[in-house]
């Protein structure tokens, strides 16, 4: 099986991160996936953007938690990027999973949750993807262990991912032990060994965020389940003339 492409918080080095119009251009570049960040308003609806604040990719001012969902519609999230994107607003999951629900795409859904304890992300995020039927091909993913246990006792047969950014003793057992089918970790903690254990684990194994040319590359050569890319495109292209 190919190492699968996945444009992170959609095809964020062209249009701004989170935002249809960077899931709609990576959809265009032929990405297989999207990996987008989910986190719940002051009235507990999810919505997607990555920081815990609104400040550096929106208009606004201000923790994700502390704001309803109408306010944050109303904030600008693209004009931070270029002044063609003037007037982009954040999503919610519910508009992201409508548009994405009849699209050959794998979702890969990260709960920011590792800063802020979100009361009952895992289930409303789980109610979603049930609701528009993408569980088969949705990943749920979190640095927050608990979560990952959190998830897996919700629901025996979805894809949830551990995130991981710093080295561990036993990074496939400890995966394992939490209840994860698949890892997700930082390029820099990519070796041929946690390759290999992965596979042995029978545990996914995902990298991000991978650009460069020599990343892409090295996850190519060892098979990766898949990357994580700001830029599709060029991943496409290396992965279509990679011998």
């Amino acid at each position: 099986m190919q190492t699968m492409i996945f444009a992170h918080r959609g095809a964020s080095n062209y249009a701004p991160e989170n935002t249809m119009p960077a899931f709609e251009l990576a959809y265009q570049m032929e990405a297989e996936g999207i990996e987008t960040d989910v986190q719940l308003t002051k009235d507990g609806i999810p919505v997607l953007i990555h920081d815990e604040d609104v400040r550096r990719t929106t208009n606004g001012r201000g923790f994700i938690i502390d704001h309803r969902l109408e306010e944050l519609l109303n904030l600008d999230a693209g004009a931070y990027f270029a002044p063609k994107f003037k007037g982009t607003r954040i999503l919610t999951l519910d508009q992201f999973l409508e548009w994405a629900c009849d699209k050959p795409l794998h979702l890969n859904l990260e709960l920011k949750n590792n800063k802020i304890a979100y009361e009952e992300i895992e289930i409303k995020v789980l109610d979603a993807i049930r609701n528009y039927n993408v569980k088969k091909r949705t990943t749920i993913s979190s640095f927050n262990p608990e979560s990952v246990k959190r998830m897996r006792q919700l629901d025996q047969t979805l894809d949830v991912a551990l995130l991981r950014s710093r080295k561990h003793p036993n990074l496939v057992g400890y995966a394992k032990e939490l209840g994860a089918s698949s890892l997700h970790v930082k390029h820099t903690l990519l070796t041929p060994s946690l390759v290999r254990a992965c596979k042995a684990a029978n545990l996914q194994l995902r990298v991000y965020t991978v650009n460069r040319t020599i990343l892409i590359k090295k996850c190519l050569k060892l098979a990766c389940s898949g990357i994580i890319t700001d830029v599709p495109d060029k991943a496409h292209h290396i992965r279509n003339n990679f011998k």
